[in-house]
């Protein structure tokens, strides 16, 4: 299965880092515009083990997918686990974990995926959906370095 890994240094204090990121609706900060991100219905928070969050996501001009995960795991300050239930993916697995270090806290991601569809979802992930993963963590390293220096 295709996996992403993404390990990003934030210099500031773990417990804010953690706020931040087991707030659902703070996702919006970190998914580039051009996604037209939007959690549906309430704006959940805070995180917890069994959550369920709904969002709606455009990946191509006039194209719109619905993507329901799960908090699957959850250990407060140290780490939790999104899993789809419905979406885009075959399967979707993001393990978000956050080591506290000297001068703050290393973020660590890795997402496990796959996209399905027979032959035509592996030509895209090939072609399209790996490098779009890629350009998404990369808008979410700037976006996080901005917000937390």
């Amino acid at each position: 299965m295709p996996q992403l890994h993404y390990t990003q240094f934030i210099p500031a204090d773990p417990a804010v880092v953690w706020d931040f990121f087991a707030t659902p609706r703070n996702l919006n900060e970190l998914t580039p515009p051009g996604l037209k991100f939007e959690i549906l219905g309430e704006k959940p928070a805070p995180m917890y083990a069994g959550q369920l969050i709904a969002y709606r996501l455009s990946p191509l001009p006039g194209v719109w997918l619905r993507w329901l995960t799960e908090i699957r795991h959850f250990q407060a300050g140290r780490y939790f686990v999104d899993e789809q239930r419905s979406g885009p993916y075959r399967f979707w697995y993001h393990e978000h974990s956050f080591t506290p270090v000297p001068g703050g806290v290393e973020m660590t991601d890795r997402v496990t995926y796959v996209v399905g569809w027979g032959p035509a979802g592996w030509l895209a992930e090939k072609l399209w959906v790996r490098r779009q993963l890629e350009e998404i963590f990369a808008y979410r390293a700037r976006r996080v370095q901005e917000l937390f220096g």
